[in-house]
């Protein structure tokens, strides 16, 4: 991306619409306007004024349209900003755009006004990202977490991690410049104090990440159980249309259904499986792979059982099942309870609670989406106040985790300061990536690239 050109784009969505915004950004950016606006000249105007007129190319009208101006450094940014409000016929945005393109600008490409506004000093990496989150955002909580992210909550944690390890690191680098006369500048017992310090809030950081991850991505929520336990009328139910093909006959559902739902602000992913049973059929039994796969990659897994077929037996052995090789947690769901008497109904020995639905009582299906709601309301108070949500971020959290237990084993061994000091800088360069205060063009190019364009 070459910062010295300016750049436009629309910033509204393709299509119809009573409004489109097309942005301006760059040295040029006035000089373009007053060639094609027919009104106030924005050089005149004071920054964060609108300004109405029309915009003409040659002596054609194309349109009467609204200029915001935002001059630098008060601006997305950082540089000199014209947003062009215009109709929103694709026509018109087409047409005004050529025209911008004719007078010296170029397209931007995905992510550049953003990515500007990072080489800037507007906003850090971190803060870029929550960019993309928020535009993306599909609930409450997601959006939350992702302002969270763009006010800059999780960067000044960084930024406040990296100073204290700047702090001793600088001490180190002072004694190796005095090596020959063996002095020590930096206290060991306190640098190894300080790293374990910042070593637990690293681990509280990717703890946070399952919670964080899930409310972006949306709570992944499998619905799991033998064939003709009711999942597909479940599902139904929870989504209150008929999504699934519901049937007497066992093994109707052969693959993974996925829909979403939201609920009082949290994103839930809901997946229908195949029913769990040993099975000669190849396809069904390919279903039944897929099925226990996704409970293990699952955030929450709703295991369903007949209350008029299954016994205690059943129950526990498919609890086994489904708990083999995984921690997903399980919420416990006995169906059809319409067809059993309230003294009889099945009530495993087990240590989850047990809810009971009938698809004749809708108050039963709304209880079971509170018990969801509540479950990833639990897993936000385990995750405290600074929310990971970001893989980029998880990962470089992990290998600064790694570097400083590196610096920590080298103390304590009492090893050389340089060898010391090359793991901190390691666990310096990792945070320093998440921030971008470290960064290479390969990383930013990653990043951006994923941006839509206009932002």
């Amino acid at each position: 991306m070459d910062n010295t050109d300016t750049i436009a784009a629309p910033i509204t969505p393709e299509g119809t619409g009573a409004v489109g915004v097309i942005r301006i950004s760059g040295a040029d950016t006035f000089r373009i306007v007053d060639e094609i606006f027919s009104g106030k000249k924005p050089t005149e105007a004071k920054s964060h004024s609108i300004l109405f007129g029309l915009i003409k190319d040659g002596k054609e009208i194309i349109d009467e349209v609204l200029v915001s101006i935002f001059k630098n450094p008060a601006s997305y940014t950082g540089e000199d900003i014209a947003e062009i409000s215009c109709h929103g016929s694709p026509y018109i945005m087409k047409r005004l755009l050529e025209l911008i393109v004719r007078k010296g600008a170029r397209i931007a490409q995905p992510g550049e006004f953003t990515f500007r506004a990072f080489m800037n000093g507007k906003m850090d990496l971190a803060q870029s990202e929550a960019v993309a989150d928020l535009i993306a955002s599909q609930s409450g909580a997601s959006h939350k977490i992702a302002l969270q992210q763009l006010r800059g909550d999780f960067s000044n944690q960084i930024t406040q991690l990296r100073e204290e390890l700047i702090k001793f690191a600088s001490l180190l680098e002072l004694e190796l410049d005095f090596s020959e006369e063996d002095v020590e500048f930096a206290d060991r017992d306190q640098l190894v104090k300080l790293l374990r310090e910042i070593k637990e809030i690293i681990l509280s950081l990717m703890a946070s990440f399952e919670y964080g991850n899930a409310i972006k991505n949306g709570v992944a929520t499998v619905i799991a159980g033998r064939p003709n336990a009711g999942k597909s009328t479940l599902l139904n139910a929870i989504l209150q249309e008929e999504r699934a093909i519901v049937s007497e006959i066992a093994g109707t559902t052969r693959d993974t259904i996925e829909e979403q739902i939201n609920i009082k602000g949290i994103l839930f992913r809901f997946v229908d499986t195949a029913g769990i049973r040993d099975t000669t059929d190849k396809i069904e039994k390919q279903g039944v792979e897929r099925a226990l796969k996704k409970v293990e990659l699952a955030n929450i897994c709703i295991y369903l059982f007949d209350l008029s077929t299954s016994t205690e037996e059943d129950v526990l052995k498919d609890i086994s099942l489904l708990k083999k090789n995984t921690e997903t947690p399980l919420i416990l769901v006995g169906s059809k309870k319409d067809l059993v008497a309230d003294n009889k109904l099945l009530k495993p020995k087990v240590s989850h609670e047990v809810l009971y639905i009938s698809k004749t009582e809708k108050e039963s299906v709304e209880a079971l989406k509170e018990h969801l709601y509540q479950q990833v309301a639990a897993m936000k108070r385990e995750a405290g106040s600074h929310i990971l949500s970001n893989v980029r971020h998880y990962e470089a959290l992990a290998k600064a985790g790694e570097a400083i237990d590196a610096s920590i084993e080298g103390l304590l061994e009492d090893r050389s300061g340089e060898l010391v000091a090359f793991d901190i800088k390691s666990a310096l360069n990792n945070l320093g990536e998440i921030t971008g205060s470290v960064s290479t063009d390969d990383l930013l190019e990653n990043i951006f690239r994923n941006f839509c364009i206009g932002k």
